[in-house]
């Protein structure tokens, strides 16, 4: 006897997933409704407290949803592309809330830097040294395909440099492009990303695939890098378009309750008086949480490659991503973009940079490594509240 279409659903959407939808939708109403009357530079602390919370609290979830609807795409599509959707997913998330950050009452330029520069020290330390620790302890040394990380690597040199360190040297050094070079950077970005995305799903697939044990690389079985042993992708059951329709449902919550943040970030900040880059490092946090746990649990689970993908290609998809959004928002609003970072934070980019490609150009993972990047994190961390 065939299942019922109900009972086929409720396979398909399980009652954590619903409760997630529900919640985040009835958040949506409720905001839309009285949210902007709420929601002012004169509100009472208390009401921003709360709505903070509350929209803190949300949206977040809805990012776990995401991530957990693009995790399973993942499982079934196979590397890289699983991960591509994941990543995909999560940046799409970062932009929209960076845009509405940008877009709200308050004057906001180096919100996309923050954010960037966040999401580095976030994924390329914090999260990097947790995985490498992780999965030492666990199982001692791991092996990875050192082709990929350093390809991911390579990418992050020129397109986050570009970004964040050149604008400097620029114009009168106030770290902000001029409308041309905004608009050439944005091209030459988007183009690199793209192609680095074309070859990584064909040509050069296998590089950012997990190493056969007691095999330090992997070679194609056919010129054009297919492999073998990759996972098989497929949707005839329906369950990918499912997944997708899920994503796409936890996913508006998020734009639409962006805006919301924005203001109750702005007014924070403010009354606060707290850094600046503090609303870029909340924007991060939000964001790649999800994400975050779910690399700790690919080293956990002695996926060492996953978890390479998802930190390396997380911070490659969010500069190749973020700044040309940006940019393009500035120039579209006439807002004013500032890209480029400050004396020690150019330090701690280069810090990170070196020691991110030291780490990777074995082909073991070291518990050594991970521990001095969890060091730098809280260099970057002791800094953030005391300069």
């Amino acid at each position: 006897m065939s299942s019922s279409p109900v009972s086929r659903l409720g396979s398909f959407l399980p009652p954590r997933t619903l409760l997630r939808l529900l919640a985040a939708w009835l958040v949506v109403a409720v905001f839309q409704w009285g949210g902007h009357s709420w929601l002012s530079q004169s509100m009472a602390p208390v009401v921003a407290v709360t709505c903070f919370v509350v929209l803190f609290a949300t949206i977040l979830a809805a990012s776990f949803g995401v991530v957990s609807e693009a995790d399973a795409l993942a499982h079934r599509l196979g590397e890289p592309y699983g991960t591509l959707v994941l990543t995909l997913s999560i940046v799409s998330i970062e932009v929209i809330l960076i845009a509405a950050v940008m877009l709200g009452p308050g004057e906001t330029p180096t919100i996309g830097r923050d954010s960037i520069f966040a999401v580095m020290m976030i994924i390329l330390n914090l999260v990097t040294g947790v995985c490498l620790v992780t999965g030492a302890a666990r199982y001692g040394e791991q092996e990875y395909n050192a082709q990929g990380a350093l390809a991911f690597i390579s990418m992050i040199v020129v397109l986050a440099g570009a970004a964040l360190l050149l604008p400097n040297t620029l114009g009168n050094g106030d770290g902000a492009f001029g409308p041309v070079q905004a608009i050439g950077l944005s091209v030459l970005t988007v183009a690199l990303y793209g192609a680095f995305l074309l070859l990584q799903m064909r040509r050069y697939r296998y590089h950012f695939m997990q190493p056969a044990p007691g095999h330090l690389s992997i070679r194609p079985a056919a010129p054009d890098g297919r492999e073998a042993s990759a996972q098989p992708r497929t949707g005839r059951d329906g369950r990918n378009i499912v997944n997708a329709a899920i994503l796409i449902a936890l996913m508006l919550p998020i734009v639409l309750l962006a805006h919301h943040l924005a203001v109750v970030i702005d007014y924070g900040v403010a009354r606060a008086g707290a850094p600046v880059a503090l609303g870029g490092l909340l924007i991060a946090i939000i964001v790649f949480t999800p994400e975050s746990i779910t690399a700790v649990q690919a080293a956990f689970r002695n996926e060492t490659q996953r978890a390479i993908n998802l930190c390396l290609g997380a911070f490659v998809s969010t500069v190749g991503l973020t700044v040309p959004a940006v940019l393009t928002v500035g120039l579209v609003t006439g807002k004013t973009v500032v890209f480029g970072i400050s004396a020690t934070e150019t330090i701690l980019f280069v810090l990170t940079m070196a020691l991110t490609t030291l780490t990777y150009l074995g082909q073991r993972t070291s518990a050594l490594q991970g521990l001095l990047h969890l060091t730098l994190f809280c260099v970057f961390t002791l800094l953030l509240f005391t300069r």
